[in-house]
């Protein structure tokens, strides 16, 4: 009972550490004393139900603790808050992460699970390959999603200027979906874990295709790093044709300076909570100890490397 006291002392001085750090660096973001931020993304993603998820089991643990789920564009957004102290915790893609590597002190907590980069297509649609999206209305993702990141960078290996040879437009999931759906868009790109609800439930309303990736793996290593790889969509995601595309993994990243009894305890909450974060979405029953110590090229936070010592042990 005693170190169980001593444990939640420990953790209540941490999160009043990481206030006042928030507080010292002027941020301006209001935040109340007993706060922490989990920077998500749209209310119809992965990240959102799995933040979620999160926050429930966060609330369990720190009852006194007020928790934000933020909603976001994803992954870009998400560095950016987080690095600026208007978010304590954040979800990444692991290329968006590569970006930031160099340039900022963020750590990670563990890989969560893999996205799959979906390019979806109406059923009779000519599109069969990139290439064949060369001036058709296609959706990016969100302006500061890492859906845009991997899509820009899909098109780049196809031989296409995202930018100029395609009409891009910038739209969130549910967007995408809609526009899809009305004919104002031939095609739409989105990065996340299965299954994709939103896609599931536009695959009953209209028949959809999703564009086969295999052969653009290779190229996205070569020219843009090793965090991509092959993943497959069966048929039993969406009642479509299975394909092989792109996927890419997910971090939960923090700043470095978070103290560490509180990256400790919410690395912790992750695997306690895995029942949990399952319930919210099949992704997070992917979490996987062996798996989510390799955050390349993002360090671990210190506390959470001394939470995988200790269950190593």
């Amino acid at each position: 009972m005693r170190g169980g006291w001593r444990r939640r002392a420990s953790l209540l001085t941490a999160l009043v550490l990481v206030i006042a750090t928030g507080a010292a660096c002027g941020s301006g973001s209001g935040q109340s004393l007993g706060t922490i931020r989990i920077a998500t993304g749209e209310k119809q993603g992965v990240y959102y139900e799995y933040g979620q998820a999160l926050a429930a089991l966060i609330r369990g643990e720190m009852p006194d603790v007020e928790v934000n789920v933020l909603t976001t564009a994803a992954s870009q957004e998400n560095m950016q808050l987080v690095t600026d102290r208007q978010a304590d915790v954040g979800f990444t893609q692991a290329d968006v992460a590569a970006d930031w590597a160099s340039r900022v002190s963020l750590v990670a907590l563990a890989r969560l699970y893999d996205d799959h980069m979906h390019v979806v297509v109406p059923a009779q649609a000519p599109v069969k390959f990139l290439a064949d999206l060369r001036g058709r209305r296609v959706s990016m993702g969100a302006t500061g999603s890492g859906t845009e990141v991997t899509a820009n960078r899909l098109l780049t290996v196809a031989g296409l200027n995202p930018f100029t040879d395609v009409l891009p437009l910038r739209l969130g999931l549910d967007e995408s979906a809609t526009a899809l759906r009305q004919g104002a868009i031939e095609a739409f790109f989105f990065s996340g874990g299965l299954p994709v609800a939103t896609i599931t439930a536009l695959a009953r309303d209209i028949p959809i295709r999703l564009l086969d990736l295999r052969s653009y793996v290779a190229p996205m290593r070569r020219q843009f790093g090793e965090q991509y790889a092959e993943r497959v969509v069966p048929r039993s995601t969406y009642g479509t044709s299975p394909v092989a595309t792109v996927g890419i993994a997910n971090y939960l990243v923090v700043r470095r300076d978070m103290p560490e009894e509180l990256a400790y305890t919410l690395t912790r909450l992750l695997f306690d909570g895995r029942d949990t974060l399952a319930g919210a979405h099949p992704a997070g029953a992917r979490l996987n100890m062996r798996l989510a110590i390799n955050t390349h090229p993002l360090d671990l936070h210190p506390g959470a490397v001394r939470f995988y010592r200790e269950r190593k042990t």
